[in-house]
């Protein structure tokens, strides 16, 4: 086993870094307090390549590998989880997933303008009723013409008041449950989309765009669907993915900040005549705190590894994601509680972090749905037998 990152790798974590420590940290606390989105960050991101660093070159992407956006996340996550949220949600859930699943000119028309941060993306698929249970959605698609009408509501959509291309995820019949489902491109200009903010203050991705989203007979094009129709699930299942392994890595940053906050509060503070961190209940705390970053981060390079030699092992993704969103909220719950009342306040930046974890904890598939998703791995269907899985555990 190799654990060396790959001069290109490298390259992007340290483009990452140095981004985040020029543009994004020293945003992050006025968005957060304001409660803005602040596109001027996204822009620049855009410009860095980042946006697009997953996407081939010739759609004006870096060609990174999974490793690599991995790495990107984690940087982003150490300064603010809202701007790391948007580009999973933007590279990760729509950019990639057009990519995986467009057509040739689908590709072409769309990944250029999202790679540049010209276009903004959004993924549409959580609505009051179908938030774990994704199959039960109610928006509906009928066909009218050499159209397809789209009526329905979807909430919690990340980005959905910025966006300019929204993946909307509606089914042609509901009957026919999953396989009903289709994924549909709503471009800019669309007649019958009504955007609204999410109703009172979130907990924490404050610096984020949440929306309300309402379509009223939106009409759009037979070109607009991504993949074939009734092949939404697949669609949406694969673009989950994508997202929850840059969420699992923006944990591991937020992780990775609050020990950094952490470590330099006790080697600065004193109490009882010598640094806190001199005392052994502090050093365990720290102690725990720094070998599940280490758990955390190597889960979540593991998954990415696969993911980038051509495996796809969606209950790695869920498990990096389950412990790395877990661990971090351990850790911010113990910075706050090291840091005292500076911990308290937006004196530092771990009342932010605090809060952020626990958003982690839910996007892109709960923890319990992530537990969900690695027990049916080891399990295998019920054929019963009384045999587990192939090579599964006895």
């Amino acid at each position: 086993m190799d654990f060396r990152l790959a001069p290109e790798q490298e390259s992007v974590r340290a483009k990452a870094r140095r981004l985040v420590e020029t543009v994004v940290a020293p945003a992050a606390r006025r968005a957060d307090e304001e409660r803005r989105f602040d596109r001027s960050v996204i822009a620049a991101l855009g410009r860095e390549g980042i946006l697009g660093g997953p996407l081939p070159r010739e759609f004006g992407g870096g060609g990174w590998d999974d490793v690599s956006f991995a790495l990107a996340c984690e940087e982003l996550g150490r300064a603010d989880a809202a701007v790391r949220g948007f580009v999973c949600v933007h590279t990760g859930l729509v950019a990639r997933t057009i990519l995986d699943h467009g057509a040739p000119d689908q590709r072409a028309r769309w990944l250029p303008r999202l790679a540049s941060g010209e276009w903004i993306g959004a993924y549409a698929l959580t609505e009051e009723g179908a938030g774990s249970d994704a199959a039960a959605l109610a928006t509906r698609a009928r066909e009218e013409g050499d159209s397809f009408v789209l009526d329905g509501e979807k909430v919690w959509i990340t980005n959905g008041g910025v966006a300019d291309l929204i993946l909307v995820f509606a089914t042609l019949d509901p009957a026919l449950g999953r396989k009903g489902i289709t994924a549909f491109t709503v471009e800019p200009g669309a007649k019958g989309l009504e955007r609204n903010r999410m109703p009172g203050v979130e907990l924490g991705h404050r610096g984020a765009d949440h929306a309300r989203l309402v379509l009223r007979g939106v009409r759009v094009p037979r070109d607009a669907v991504l993949g074939p129709p009734g092949g939404g699930w697949t669609v949406a299942m694969g673009a989950l993915e994508h997202g929850r392994l840059g969420v699992a890595a923006g944990a591991v940053g937020l992780h990775a900040a609050c020990l950094d906050l952490a470590v330099g509060h006790a080697r600065r503070r004193r109490q009882f005549g010598k640094r806190i961190g001199d005392f052994q209940m502090v050093q365990e705390r720290l102690a725990d705190m720094a070998a599940e970053l280490e758990a955390s981060r190597l889960l979540v390079l593991r998954a990415a590894w696969a993911r980038s030699n051509g495996e796809r092992d969606a209950a790695a993704v869920a498990a990096a994601k389950l412990f790395a969103t877990e661990a971090a909220q351990r850790a911010a719950s113990e910075a706050v509680l090291l840091l005292g009342s500076r911990g308290y306040s937006t004196e530092s930046p771990v009342e932010r972090h605090y809060r952020d974890a626990q958003g982690l904890r839910i996007y892109e598939g709960t923890s319990l749905v992530q537990r969900i998703v690695v027990a049916r791995a080891l399990l295998g269907r019920d054929d019963a037998s009384g045999a587990g899985p192939p090579g599964g555990a006895a």
